[in-house]
């Protein structure tokens, strides 16, 4: 019986005759640093995004400034990775904190508060043709057909933070300092593929209880984003009690 509704869920994706797809949310990354002393006044500014209808907020701690004295407590290689391959699609010449990253289409110098905003209301009023998009179950997701990229887009699982955590740093540029960062990913992971046919994906475990998830579709490379599906931290499946952390990893995973 399950496999059944899942086969008329994904005939029903791919039905031609549907009507458009809600709006996506659009997706605001902000790449910060613990051992950035420029970084807090925008830290402060996107985490008030954070609770806007219509946005999901990212925050990606990066770990290229730990040689100056702080080992950042959440930075991970992989968000690092993924800052990199967004300033190569958009021609900058090397990453910097704080940078804020609209639908993976615009970037703007997060010290310049007005522009971010002016950004977003930009990247709220696009136009936009995502796929249709559901979670299946509490370890599935579904991508249904659309218009096809170039190329092959990837599909991420992203898990999150919803919550202000504060942390005191005792070294470093911002020694003796408490900084406050909220929505701060926990997990990145690559499920697979999409070429605007739809695709049932197994998503991973999650590591830890609470975690919001949301789910990207994007071209390939660090490109634009097409289409996300945001499920809160309540909605979401319970880790089991035996379930090991899982870092975060840029390799497919997802089992089509």
């Amino acid at each position: 019986m399950r496999s059944v509704a899942i086969l008329s869920l994904l005939l029903a994706l791919e039905a031609p005759a549907k009507p458009a797809a809600a709006k996506p949310p659009v997706i605001v990354e902000l790449f910060t640093a613990q051992g950035c002393s420029s970084c807090g006044k925008v830290t402060a500014a996107v985490n008030k995004l954070a609770d806007e209808p219509g946005l999901i907020v990212l925050t990606w701690p990066v770990d290229y400034w730990d040689y100056l004295g702080w080992k950042d407590t959440f930075a991970q290689p992989a968000f690092t990775d993924r800052q990199r391959a967004y300033d190569k699609g958009l021609g900058l010449h090397d990453v910097y904190t704080p940078q804020v990253i609209i639908d993976g289409r615009l970037q703007v110098s997060g010290a310049t508060e007005g522009a971010m905003d002016s950004l977003i209301r930009d990247a709220r009023r696009a136009r936009a043709d995502p796929p249709d998009m559901a979670f299946v179950g509490a370890d599935r997701v579904a991508v249904g057909s659309g218009h096809r990229p170039r190329g092959e887009a990837d599909v991420w699982l992203v898990r999150y933070n919803l919550k202000a955590q504060e942390i005191a740093v005792t070294a470093g540029d911002n020694r003796g300092q408490t900084v406050v960062e909220r929505d701060v990913v926990r997990e990145l992971e690559r499920l697979g593929g999409w070429k605007g046919r739809p695709v049932l994906f197994r998503m991973p475990a999650i590591s830890e209880e609470g975690l919001a998830t949301v789910v990207i579709v994007q071209e390939s490379d660090g490109g634009p984003i097409i289409g996300a599906l945001s499920q809160d931290g309540e909605e979401a499946p319970k880790p089991s009690p035996s379930q090991n952390k899982t870092p975060a990893t840029g390799g497919a995973t997802g089992v089509r």
